[in-house]
């Protein structure tokens, strides 16, 4: 299996999504990227409920900014291009580049929460797809840097997810996460929140489409502030995100 090119035409996409995920495999999709998945992701906020506390995020404009900005500097820069590996090292049976990839994204989290985070729901998805059949996922219970791209990567494949449907699922499912975040920091309405996330679909779309063409050299965030914000949350006095 060859990881799809990349399509500059957005009808072509939406046609090679449509091509990737059908049947079964698009209910293995919505399963993957469910926030009712019990890996525990809401209970995290990736630095958002620190920089509502900073005021730096304020209202839905600055909250859309926030989430939108790191959607294309951050998870389309690094996450989605090396899950877009981690896919293709699981379909070539490729351990190494697993575990290369694996622990390049895991040594890339600006701050010890945003590992923490990562080691978190590595872990909790690998105990998930393990029960439920997909048994090469038990190796990665107990590691200590599990990602949770490398075991959506790994879920994907084995439920026959192509790669394109894969990392449009992944994208949208952080995004959800981080207006949910949003919504009750700020807090949001929910009216505001659907506003968020339909601002942020062709941002999806398009991040999706750029993930395939970056090289090995151009992966890697830019996205100072989220970092600082992780770290600063780690020693907030008053939360309701985990640390």
């Amino acid at each position: 299996m060859n990881i799809e090119p990349p399509v500059s035409d957005p009808s072509s996409r939406v046609q090679a999504l449509d091509r990737g995920v059908a049947g079964v495999p698009l209910l293995r999709l919505l399963q993957l990227s469910s926030p009712s998945l019990p890996i525990g992701a809401f209970a995290y906020s990736q630095g958002l409920e620190q920089a509502v506390a900073l005021h730096w995020i304020r209202d839905e404009a600055s909250a859309g900014d926030w989430i939108v900005g790191l959607l294309s500097h951050g998870l389309g820069r690094l996450d989605l291009p090396v899950l877009i590996r981690l896919h293709q090292a699981f379909v070539d049976d490729d351990l190494a580049a697993v575990r290369r990839w694996n622990h390049f994204l895991f040594a890339s989290r600006g701050s010890s929460e945003l590992q923490a985070e990562d080691r978190h729901l590595g872990g909790a998805l690998a105990r998930v797809l393990s029960n439920l059949g997909v048994m090469a996922a038990s190796d990665w219970i107990s590691d200590p840097c599990a990602t949770h791209s490398a075991l959506f990567a790994l879920g994907a494949v084995h439920w026959n997810i192509q790669t394109t449907a894969m990392a449009a699922g992944y994208a949208f499912a952080w995004t959800e996460a981080q207006v949910g975040a949003a919504t009750r920091l700020c807090p949001l309405g929910q009216q505001a929140a659907q506003r968020i996330l339909t601002q942020a679909l062709p941002i999806i779309d398009r991040v999706v489409g750029e993930a395939f063409s970056l090289s090995d050299d151009d992966l890697g965030a830019s996205a100072p502030a989220h970092a600082i914000a992780s770290a600063l949350h780690e020693t907030l006095y008053s939360r309701l995100c985990r640390s």
